[in-house]
Parts: C-alpha cells; sequence; structure tokens
C-alpha cells in the first residue's frame, strides 16, 4: 500500500462535505482526496481512479451510503469503508458489511484521526505474504463508549442479552447496548460458534465452563456468570457440547 492514502469522501450535503474533506486534507495520512456529493458521482470517481478507503454517509438520495457500500464489497479489491451519520440505526447492517468504522455526526477531527488510523492498520500486509490483504476474519459492531461509536469485535463478545429490540453484548470489561435484535444476532452469529440458550440468551459455546441443573432448571456458567438455559434448547444445547469436547479430544 501507498505510504499515502487515497481517500474519497461521499455526502449530498455540501456544508457537511466541505468539512469532512477539510478534516481530512489537514492529516498527513491522506495524500489524495477525491469528493463526491452524491453514489453516481462516487462510482465514476472510482472506476477511474484507485481508492484505499470511503468515507460515507448513509442518507443521501437515489442509491444511498448502505446500498453503495454493498456495491464497493463486490469489488475485486473493495476500499475499506467508514460511514459518517447522524444516525445510529445501521448497527445491523454496518456489521454485515464488515465496515472499518462508524463516525457520528458532527465529526470531531479525532475521530477522523482514530478512523484512519484504523483504515492503515486493517490495510497492512504481513510481512512474507503475498498479495492483497485478507478480508477481516473478526467482523466489527458498532456500539456506544462514552459519546463516542466505536467498533467491537465478534471475538471480544462473551454472551448476549435480549433487551426488547436490542441486544446487550457483554464482554471481559463491561457492556454494551445495541439497536440490533438477539434473533438477528443468533442468526449471523452461529457460524462463529454462537448458541441460543434462552430466548433471551446467547453465548459463545466455546466459553461454557459448566451445564449444571438447579432447583429451577438448567443454567449454564460464563465468566463466573449463571445464564438460564431453557427447556427448549437444552437438549441441543447438549448435543453441542459433547461434538465440541469430542472435537477437542481429537486433536
Amino acid at each position: 500500500m501507498s505510504a499515502f492514502l487515497r481517500v474519497l469522501a461521499v455526502d449530498d450535503e455540501p456544508p457537511a462535505l466541505d468539512e469532512l474533506a477539510y478534516l481530512l486534507r489537514t492529516d498527513p495520512r491522506v495524500g489524495r482526496l477525491h469528493t463526491a456529493s452524491d453514489a453516481t458521482e462516487a462510482l465514476r470517481v472510482l472506476r477511474d481512479t484507485d481508492v484505499d478507503v470511503v468515507f460515507l454517509d448513509i442518507r443521501m438520495p437515489g442509491l444511498d451510503g448502505m446500498e453503495l457500500a454493498r456495491v464497493l464489497r463486490r469489488f475485486a479489491r473493495p476500499p475499506a469503508i467508514v460511514f459518517v451519520t447522524a444516525y445510529d440505526d445501521a448497527a445491523v447492517d454496518a456489521f454485515d458489511l464488515g465496515v472499518t468504522d462508524y463516525v457520528r455526526k458532527p465529526v470531531q477531527p479525532e475521530r477522523i484521526g482514530e478512523s484512519l488510523r484504523r483504515v492503515v492498520s486493517s490495510r497492512v500486509v504481513p510481512a512474507g505474504s503475498s498479495g492483497t490483504p485478507r478480508a477481516e476474519e473478526d467482523p466489527t459492531i458498532p456500539v456506544e463508549l462514552a459519546g463516542t461509536t466505536r467498533m467491537l469485535p465478534r471475538s471480544a463478545v462473551r454472551w448476549v442479552e435480549a433487551q426488547g429490540d436490542y441486544a446487550r453484548l457483554h464482554t471481559a470489561d463491561g457492556s454494551h447496548l445495541v439497536r440490533v435484535p438477539l434473533a438477528t444476532l443468533a442468526e449471523r452469529w452461529a457460524d462463529a460458534g454462537f448458541v441460543r440458550i434462552h430466548r433471551s440468551y446467547l453465548v459463545q459455546l466455546r466459553l461454557i465452563a459448566e451445564l449444571r441443573l438447579t432447583g429451577s432448571g438448567y443454567v449454564v456458567v460464563v465468566d463466573d456468570t449463571e445464564l438460564p438455559v431453557s427447556r427448549r434448547h437444552t437438549r441441543e444445547l447438549k448435543d453441542k457440547l459433547v461434538r465440541a469436547a469430542k472435537q477437542d479430544w481429537n486433536r
């Protein structure tokens, strides 16, 4: 990768685009900056030049930012994507797309700097390897932390608790509420080892330290926390634990 990033900023609101462009130009990691006021213009730029990262507004007329991001993901060498938005209701789609960062408006210089740092880190090819960097193997999901949206890696999540239409992601050092239904995470994280143990709980199978029967039914222990296992999920959970144990034994 070039020592300087080739950046495209896309926003349909001229003042917002001007501010974003100004902040990007002042960062020493940015070598070339292009701007576009809509998705059509952005695709025209991308057709004619190589771009390392697209800073992309979500709500735009015509083809919106989320739809454009899906188009970019089909490129042979897709650029990194940083969503820049005034809204926090796109967490599920952002997670699915594996965006590098999710910046809330009004944009602050330090957040743009953090995003660029993430882009550089994600696109570095390890020494001795060949070809382009592999797609991210540990997807991230936007979470709010001290008033700032951060990208939490899925690997940091220990278990998930349903809270209405939201889900609370529990990590080793705290928890984060995201606007994603538990059922959605259960479906999309199944291949990563997360299992449904209750209508309100999803856990990482490999982190279950114990399954035991109590007076009120089965519970699992994750990080010294007891989580209930519903009757309908008990047999399936036992089967998965046995299969996981056999796989570990045969290694």
